[in-house]
This record gives structure tokens, C-alpha cells and sequence, in this order.
């Protein structure tokens, strides 16, 4: 990938962690908050997979190489992919509104929310920051990044959306038992 193409994935990323800031201010006060050791068994895979995706190389040279040649239609369809996947984690944090944390917690007056993304899967965020990950992997096409970040990524959003549903359950036993009959967790109408 040429050096010049990389700012765009950049700020498509740092447009995501501004607005994440910005939105997470005027939250509602938090009811339940989940533990440290809750916490930490998806923050710190996410952090192993970040810092595979940013390494140029891993010890050995292992996993190094690329996986597409480095082209302008190639970049060009990656940070759109990207943008989409942006777009999408914003639509769901704006339709979760009031009752957005990044922790697993309930909210005073925690609704349980249902239209928007949240029609189409259970954790649209985990689905938007996912495709941003997998496609900026593929961008930068280093193969450590792909091959063992990504699937680092989606253990971490899994094992943190096991635990937020555990407690949508408990919260809203019924309505959120029907939801998940209705809806799919992660991917539409797959997973």
C-alpha cells in the first residue's frame, strides 16, 4: 500500500475514537458494572490484535508477508469497507443513545433497544468494528494481523456480548429472550 493511502484508514479510525469520546458523555448513570477480570478478558485480546495489526513484522518474520498487492482499487474498495463499518457502529451507538456504555452494565431506566441496526443483529456495534478490523487488516496486508488478530477480535467482541446478554436476560427475561429468537447476534441472518 502506498504511504499516502494509510491516512485515510487513520482517520477513518480516529473519527470512530472522537466520536465514541464525544457520544459517551451525558450517558446514563450506571445501575450494574461489570468486574476487572470481566473486563480484561475482552479488552485484552482486542489489544493483542491491535498491536498485530500496527506490527510490520512478529519475531521471526512470521506472518509478515501480504495478502493483496498493494493498488490503488484496492484501497479505494478497503476504506470504503472500512467507512461502512464505521457508519454502521455510529448508527448503533446513536440509536442506543442514553443507554450506550463500553462496559457491560445496566443503566438506571435501561431500555432494552430494538429498532434501528439492533433490528438486524443483537451487537451491531461488535458487527461495524469488526468489518473496520478485517478490512484494515486486508489493507495493510500483513498476514499477522489477519490471521491471528482478527480472530482475536471477534473473541473478544464474543466473549464480552456472551456476558452483556447474560445480563439483558436477567434485566429483561422475556423481552429480550424473544429478541433473541428473533434476531442474530453478530452477522445478519448467520450468526
Amino acid at each position: 500500500m502506498d504511504a499516502s493511502q494509510v491516512p485515510l484508514i487513520t482517520i477513518l479510525w480516529v473519527i470512530w475514537g472522537v466520536y465514541w469520546l464525544v457520544a459517551a458523555r451525558g450517558v446514563k448513570a450506571t445501575q450494574r458494572l461489570e468486574s476487572a477480570t470481566s473486563r480484561a478478558a475482552h479488552i485484552v485480546p482486542l489489544m493483542i490484535a491491535g498491536w498485530l495489526l500496527a506490527a510490520r513484522t512478529l519475531p521471526g518474520g512470521l506472518l509478515s508477508g501480504n495478502i493483496l498487492p498493494p493498488g490503488r482499487a484496492v484501497y479505494v474498495a478497503g476504506a470504503f469497507i472500512v467507512a461502512v463499518g464505521l457508519a454502521f457502529a455510529i448508527w448503533a451507538r446513536r440509536t442506543l443513545g442514553r443507554n450506550w456504555s463500553g462496559v457491560v452494565t445496566v443503566k438506571q431506566d435501561h431500555e432494552l433497544v430494538r429498532e434501528g441496526p439492533y433490528r438486524l443483529v443483537r451487537h451491531p456495534i461488535y458487527t461495524g468494528l469488526f468489518v473496520m478490523y478485517l478490512a484494515t487488516a486486508i489493507l495493510l496486508g500483513r498476514l499477522g494481523g489477519l490471521l491471528l488478530g482478527t480472530p482475536l477480535v471477534f473473541a473478544s467482541f464474543w466473549i464480552k456480548l456472551r456476558d452483556e446478554e447474560a445480563v439483558m436476560l436477567t434485566h429483561f427475561p422475556g423481552q429480550y429472550s424473544a429478541y433473541q429468537q428473533r434476531t442474530k447476534r453478530i452477522i445478519p441472518f448467520v450468526l
